[in-house]
């Protein structure tokens, strides 16, 4: 049986759901999340900030104050933003980096830009006055936009930048959280916002072998430049007489490459899993079309999107892209029953991956070479990307994919990489391996938090978290945490963190203007939220399933138990939960909170 419409090619539901299962499991592997090393002990050079001055020192900070903002990147500038507009003044960021930016401040690696539009994704345009100079921004001038907010907000002041959150301490007689830092900062703070992202601890592949690479060696966020040479928009000098190996085709890994190749006496792209590359067709902002903009046009632009990317039928598409091209299919939108919904969307998808198929074929010129490059699972099964180099960078004479046929590289020698039994010497490695995504919050966060009564948050969510709207956790008091457990999902994030940036402002100034020294989440709020998170995935509604290829998004392949799922997103709607903390701060009666 065939599926097909006019122009395309026909295919076989049948077949590609077989093909689909096979390429899953021969990538399934029994240790999981555990393959990856964080970067400690031996691997603690690889985390070390490549872009300040060492021996930077400064007075310890004592002080009392309203709010503590933990993490400097979109989501605590935006929320030092917005408590500013709600009229908080007394706050302090506290910040790993040298700077704001988070993201963007550690990740300079050649080639590297937004994969969301730069006119949805930077955050704050209108109030800034800020134009992106093209459609997808590149990182230095997405970098910039951060200092522009630092500096539009005046959060430069309230900064503690090079500077880690060591402890964190409910104090119930003063009503307060007791926090100490790296730098011997002792903060008395009546709230905590936890913005440290979702994606910040790099991690390594535990590759046999790993530390005994006797050359020069380096992770995608921690870029070196000085081994390199040149910067993220101009070539790398340094590397015309060098061998580099990079291990990973993901997102960042699809954006670094075509600049390594460009640079590289040779270079070997190590591959696990292809990554779906469709197109990325950027293009300078057009100055006719900013003329034409009305106040309020980004945030109708970015709810546009949003509503697009989260299956909801818009009359217009203001954005127009790769992302939206996924969602766009009118016969899902017409389908009767969940069903029929679910039969449709499946075609739909094999369809668009078929079309990403035939791009690979089209672009590159070895045939063994294409059909390597060619991904076989369901659009959203793994990050989508988009770019309109990385493929026929491998048609370049220097350029070598060295396919591991799902199982990984095989060992790390002295002097290169092993894959098959077939060693490939190299004498740089670029390890594009992504970040931690752990079902351990405390363990992403770097430090625990101790609550009322001394109960550390890692063991009181030992079975499972339990939250209201993801934000509140009950036992710990005016802590308010930004994450994606039990909270929302966006392909565009930076919506979901303005959202929530809102929603604590909103929550703070509330109640330092009524005089709440304390809002705590009830347990029965709680399980009614846990009620809405659980009837949701028992719809199906999420990305990265366990029928898809492993990966960050589905626990690498690994059925995550019942304490972990409750580490499960609201979902892929994103308007759907934005909604819901829209309609609870509307009612203005802090529902669900207790407060004293």
């Amino acid at each position: 049986m065939t599926a097909t419409k006019q122009g395309e090619r026909s295919f076989s539901p049948e077949a590609l759901k077989e093909k689909y299962r096979l390429e899953r499991e021969k990538r399934l592997r029994p240790d999981g999340n555990k393959q990856y090393l964080p970067l400690k002990g031996v691997f603690a050079d690889f985390d070390k900030d490549p872009y300040v001055e060492p021996g930077f020192t400064r007075p310890a900070v004592v002080e009392t104050l309203d709010v503590l903002i933990v993490g400097g990147g979109f989501g605590g500038m935006l929320s030092a933003a917005r408590l500013r507009q709600a009229g908080v003044e007394s706050f302090r960021i506290v910040e790993k980096g040298g700077d704001f930016g988070g993201t963007w401040y550690w990740n300079r690696y050649p080639g590297a830009a937004c994969d969301v539009e730069s006119y949805i994704y930077l955050p704050l345009l209108e109030e800034t006055g800020y134009m992106p100079t093209e459609k997808y921004a590149k990182a230095p001038e997405i970098f910039a936009h951060c200092q522009r907010l630092g500096r539009h907000f005046d959060l430069y002041k309230a900064a503690l930048f090079q500077t880690l959150v060591q402890s964190m301490d409910w104090d119930e007689a003063a009503r307060r959280w007791n926090v100490t830092t790296d730098r011997g900062d002792r903060l008395a703070a009546r709230f905590v916002v936890i913005a440290g992202g979702i994606l910040h601890k790099a991690k390594l592949p535990g590759i046999p072998g790993i530390e005994s690479f006797q050359g020069h060696c380096f992770h995608t966020s921690r870029w070196d430049y000085g081994y390199t040479g040149g910067s993220p928009t101009s070539p790398m000098t340094r590397l015309a007489d060098k061998r580099v190996g990079i291990i990973g085709t993901g997102a960042t890994a699809v954006q670094a490459i075509p600049g390594l190749g460009a640079s590289a006496q040779h270079l070997y792209v190590f591959q696990r899993t292809p990554s779906s590359v469709g197109v990325r067709a950027n293009q300078p902002t057009d100055e006719a079309w900013v003329k034409s903009l009305q106040p309020g046009w980004q945030q109708e632009r970015i709810r546009n999107f949003s509503a697009i990317v989260s299956g909801r039928p818009m009359d217009i598409d203001r954005v127009r892209d790769g992302w939206t091209y996924i969602f766009d299919d009118v016969a899902t939108q017409q389908a009767q029953t969940p069903e029929e919904t679910a039969r449709l969307r499946q075609l739909a998808d094999f369809r668009k991956m078929e079309e990403i198929r035939a791009r690979v074929e089209g672009i590159v010129s070895d045939p063994a070479t294409a059909e390597a490059l060619k991904p076989y699972y369901n659009p959203l099964c793994k990050r989508p990307c988009f770019h309109d180099e990385y493929l026929v960078t491998f048609n370049r004479p220097n350029v070598q994919l060295v396919d591991t046929d799902g199982k990984g590289v095989e060992r790390i020698t002295p002097t290169g990489v092993v894959v098959k039994g077939q060693e490939y010497p190299v004498d740089c490695l670029v390890y594009a391996s992504g970040f931690e995504v752990s079902g351990d919050y405390t363990r992403m966060l770097g430090f625990d938090i101790r609550g009322r009564g001394g109960t550390s948050l890692r063991d009181s969510w030992a079975d499972g978290p339990a939250t209201l709207h993801g934000m509140h956790s009950r036992g710990f008091p005016n802590l308010m945490m930004f994450t994606t457990t039990q909270s929302g999902w966006a392909i565009n994030f930076v919506h979901i963190l303005d959202e929530q940036s809102q929603h604590a402002a909103y929550i703070i100034s509330r109640c330092l203007k009524s005089g709440v020294e304390v809002c705590e989440a009830s347990g029965q709020a709680q399980q009614q939220w846990w009620q809405v998170i659980l009837g949701r995935l028992q719809q199906g509604i999420a990305f990265g399933g366990a029928e898809c290829t492993p990966g960050y998004y589905n626990n690498e392949g690994i059925n995550p138990g019942p304490s972990a799922m409750r580490y499960a997103t609201f979902g892929g709607d994103t308007l759907g939960f934005i909604d819901v903390l829209r309609t609870w701060r509307q009612a203005d009666d802090l529902a669900g909170l207790e407060l004293t």
